[in-house]
């Protein structure tokens, strides 16, 4: 199989919040403000944070991305799960059910979220014509390589297909971190693996 390089996102610690629980938070009518898009398609860093609150502990000015979503959820790091006393698990973003709680405090009022945080499972952002050209498809699992100092390989990442993606590699600051990347840095695609279907027949 052909090797094929992505560039990498590395993402930091962040919420997405219903309509309904951004009222609540921060007032009704309420609207994000936009201060920077981000490289996928139609989403953006909030100027907006809230405060996260476990049971051993808090993350102060956690960033909200938007646009608002159907159901809230917050995506941390497992170092970050430590310092609330939250056994967050690696999960799919949207995918929520059974999932720990938190409690988030903004300026106009708290709420309590009785699931949605999770650590975001590594994946791949890839529109069509990038899927055609490393051979996968939405769903497949594939292993990607980094160089450096610190070198190696992410196996079980998740490739995600869709029209208005752009093609980039998503993990969280403590996988940064453990191999010493920083955004935009490339990472090869090096092969690919059964699908989730597959390995569920």
């Amino acid at each position: 199989m052909i090797q094929l390089q992505v560039p990498i996102g590395i993402s930091n610690r962040h919420i997405h919040l219903s309509k309904e629980d951004l009222e609540k938070l921060f007032g009704k009518g309420y609207e994000l403000t936009n201060i920077k898009d981000l490289v996928q398609t139609g989403e953006f860093a909030a100027e907006e944070t809230v405060t996260v609150k476990g049971p051993k502990g808090s993350l102060e000015k956690v960033r909200i991305l938007g646009p608002v979503r159907s159901a809230s959820q917050v995506e941390i790091s497992r170092t970050d799960g430590f310092k609330l006393g939250v056994d967050a698990p690696v999960r799919q973003s949207g995918q929520v059910d059974g999932t720990p709680g938190c409690i988030l405090v903004g300026p106009r009022g708290a709420i309590e979220l009785k699931e949605g945080v999770i650590v975001a499972d590594r994946h791949i952002h890839m529109p069509p014509e990038d899927a055609e050209v490393f051979d996968v498809k939405d769903g497949d699992r594939v292993s990607v390589h980094v160089d450096g100092i610190r070198e190696l390989t992410f196996h079980n990442v998740l490739v995600r297909v869709k029209p208005s993606f752009v093609l980039e590699f998503h993990i969280d600051t403590d996988e940064a971190n453990a191999c010493f990347v920083k955004n935009n840095d490339m990472v090869t695609v090096l092969n690919k693996v059964a699908s989730l279907k597959d390995l569920i027949n």
